[in-house]
């Protein structure tokens, strides 16, 4: 969309502790996946502490509870976004989501259009989980399939049950 770029939030809930050697691979790789992110050709933007379970920046934070995380960025294009989530290192991290995350058994990823230079709140982005929640996918808020353009998370997408 001509003076727009794509934000999306993906969420997730722990198996375990941020110390806990459950989840230790995940936490170590944390900020070379998210540097990775932000160096793709593409990426405009990252919520702090996007990513980061128990992070004391309460905008990351969903319920308290300090097992679920948040990743909330934006990009330029869907393109670009699904070259960073499936044409990097970061599929491998993606691929084994379920050695360190539980099945959440809902919608748990949302993308909309945002207009360019917008840094969207993670109340807002929430919003968004929402609504594709009780209305499916819309332009206000929808997932992978509603994108014409995108095609490699045909291949790579989560199982039904997860509610991707």
């Amino acid at each position: 969309m001509q003076g727009h770029h794509l934000a999306e939030l993906n969420v997730g809930r722990l198996v375990a502790p941020v110390d806990d050697p459950r989840v230790a691979e995940f936490m170590q790789n944390l900020d070379r996946i998210n540097g990775l992110g932000k160096r793709m050709p593409g990426f405009v933007w990252m919520m702090e502490g996007s990513g980061e379970p128990g992070t004391g920046n309460t905008e990351a934070k969903i319920d308290g509870d300090p097992l679920y995380v948040s990743n909330l960025t934006v990009w330029e294009t869907a393109a670009e976004l699904e070259t960073f989530v499936w044409g990097t290192v970061h599929k491998q991290f993606y691929e084994r989501r379920q050695e360190w995350f539980e099945v959440l058994g809902e919608m748990h990823f949302v993308m909309w259009w945002v207009p360019a230079g917008h840094q969207p709140t993670l109340d807002e982005a929430l919003a968004r989980l929402d609504h594709l929640k009780k209305h499916g996918d819309s332009d206000h808020a929808f997932g992978w399939s509603h994108l014409k353009e995108a095609r490699l998370w045909q291949d790579n997408r989560c199982a039904e049950v997860a509610a991707e």
